[in-house]
């Protein structure tokens, strides 16, 4: 189980292998949604950019057996790590950056 699943649960693990990959910007001009609301499956979804962003992490083969954890304020990505995360939070916060409708990432360690 990767981040996705471990952060938003099995069904949304399931979700990404059974969808191919979606245009978001595509998908967003569609649904007339922000593409910050484009979920994993091109449909509106308030989760999306983090859902996507936690799917990116586990395709860059970031190990999730750290405390981080992926969330969204808008198109700003927000990373909450533990102590043991900050060997990775520097590739994280490149690949969170590449996700399509991402403006920004901000990190907080978890307290």
């Amino acid at each position: 189980m990767g981040f996705l699943g471990k952060l938003f649960g099995k069904k949304e693990e399931e979700k990404a292998k059974a969808t191919p990959r979606i245009n978001v910007k595509q998908a967003a001009t569609t649904a007339k949604i922000d593409a910050a609301k484009v979920g994993i499956d091109g449909q509106f979804d308030e989760s999306g950019l983090a859902k996507r962003v936690a799917l990116a992490l586990d395709q860059a083969n970031i190990s999730d057996s750290v405390g981080l954890w992926v969330a969204q304020t808008g198109s700003t990505v927000v990373l909450k790590y533990n102590p043991d995360a900050e060997s990775v939070l520097e590739q994280a916060k490149k690949v969170a950056m590449g996700v399509d409708g991402a403006t920004n990432v901000t990190t907080q360690p978890n307290s």
